[in-house]
């Protein structure tokens, strides 16, 4: 872009951009999300346990169905590529948060195990999920298990993993 702009060849101008002003091009770091240091600890304590739980018991995993929503995006706004930029030499390497704001989006809420996916459904545009949404997308799951997953449920020895979302909490869920 400099060449055409500046009517010369893009060596010349890569020599005068790298060597003369000691700039170099990198791309952002992604990262998913940025965390404070009381959420990285609630996440470290979550996991010690998950995998204290895991030790104890050899079959946990395959009594464990795990669920999450994530937004899905109707395009990816911007690639690593898209957003490299030239820096100077000693420049640390800048970050991006992976997921930013878009203007189609949808969310997916999903529940797997350790054979695979056992229910997933998207959220209809304008449903706010509460816990009342919430308690009818765990029986639609209950649902889905007693189907798909018919020893699970005569046997009642699985639990449900989620995160520690409000919805997820409240009495009637």
């Amino acid at each position: 872009m400099l060449a055409d702009k500046v009517n010369t060849g893009k060596d010349i101008v890569r020599r005068i951009v790298v060597e003369d002003l000691r700039k170099r091009k990198i791309c952002l770091h992604f990262v998913p999300h940025s965390l404070t240091s009381e959420q990285k600890d609630g996440r470290t304590a979550a996991c010690r346990d998950l995998i204290a739980a895991a030790d104890s018991d050899p079959d946990f995993f395959k009594k464990s169905v795990t669920g999450d929503e994530t937004w899905c995006f109707a395009y990816d706004p911007s690639t690593k590529r898209q957003s490299a930029a030239w820096v100077e030499e000693t420049s640390p390497q800048s970050k991006k948060l992976r997921f930013q704001k878009s203007c189609v989006k949808t969310m997916l809420i999903i529940f797997f195990d350790w054979q695979g996916v056992i229910h997933k459904e998207f959220v209809p545009e304008g449903e706010t999920i509460n816990a009342v949404y919430y308690k009818v997308v765990m029986e639609r799951l209950l649902n889905r298990i007693q189907r798909v997953r018919p020893g699970m449920c005569e046997s009642g020895d699985w639990f449900l993993l989620h995160d520690n979302t409000p919805f997820h909490n409240v009495t009637i869920v």
